[in-house]
């Protein structure tokens, strides 16, 4: 039986969940239908999906910026009514506000929440230390490479102890080698928070490279089509573990069931841009 704080209750529940809502011409469009999803304390999952999906929505659910059209969303056990502030968010786009200092961006959360400036500070140099920009502080975003502005990112969502994380493309505009450095990063930082994770991606290798569980989910309207937990040992190391033959197992498996959305997706893409020329 759950207490009634919810502290035994998984970190995020979706019940039976459809949102719909109407698009610029009048229509009604459903972004999910009869979707499920479970995360519990301390777990890191990812979801992939076709182009469209409604992958980003669900996170959307999760922060109460939306609200289903039908069923239920929980976190921490409660309802979501409003952004619960155990939830931190990285964008795919940066976040960082381009006139402030690396340091007074990281600063700007825990004095906007009443923590007292000088110990935001203080706690900010830590956290820089952390993502390895010590003797970087006072520089702007725009005198940073993506990399970087990534760990700025990472430090000044961390830095607010977020128990639930949600993450939405983070690292897909960074290279190749830049965003594997950036996942050794993030598990580092994620496994000493005990935060439970949603990171949304369009790359099911990144997935497999971090989670504990990979939802799948259809083309849209989405539903949950498979789940996998990601049996591989931690700790893991992200530039090294593509080689290892359970993880090219895995791909493999995952990626055929993928494969049948993604191609489902592109079908009903090149359908819907058919009628719009007709």
């Amino acid at each position: 039986m759950t207490a009634p704080d919810g502290s035994g209750a998984p970190a995020i529940e979706l019940i039976n969940v459809s949102r719909r809502f109407l698009t610029p011409d009048g229509r009604s469009m459903t972004a999910l239908r009869n979707f499920n999803m479970t995360v519990q304390r301390g777990e890191f999952v990812a979801v992939v999906g076709p182009t469209g999906c409604g992958k980003s929505t669900t996170l959307n659910l999760v922060t109460g910026l939306a609200g289903p059209s039908a069923g239920e969303v929980r976190v921490m056990g409660a309802p979501v009514n409003g952004i619960h502030p155990g939830i931190g968010f990285v964008f795919q786009t940066d976040a960082l506000f381009p006139w402030r200092s690396v340091i007074d961006n990281v600063i700007a959360g825990p004095v906007y929440r009443g923590m007292a400036p000088a110990q935001a500070r203080e706690k900010a140099h830590e956290w820089l230390a952390r993502v390895n920009l010590t003797g970087h502080e006072s520089k702007y975003p725009h005198q940073l490479s993506g990399g970087m502005r990534k760990r700025v990112a990472l430090a000044q969502t961390f830095i607010n102890g977020p128990q639930i994380l949600l993450m939405d493309e983070p690292f897909s505009a960074l290279d190749v080698q830049t965003r594997v450095l950036m996942h050794d990063e993030l598990l580092r930082l994620w496994s000493q928070s005990g935060a439970s994770v949603v990171f949304v991606t369009h790359d099911l290798e990144e997935a497999i490279a971090l989670a504990d569980k990979v939802y799948v989910l259809t083309a849209g309207p989405a539903t949950v089509k498979s789940v996998y937990p990601i049996d591989i040992p931690r700790p893991r190391v992200a530039s090294e573990i593509r080689y290892d033959t359970r993880f090219i197992e895995i791909s493999r498996v995952i990626w055929n069931d993928l494969r049948d959305e993604v191609l489902r997706g592109a079908s009903r893409d090149e359908a819907r841009v058919a009628e719009a020329a007709a």
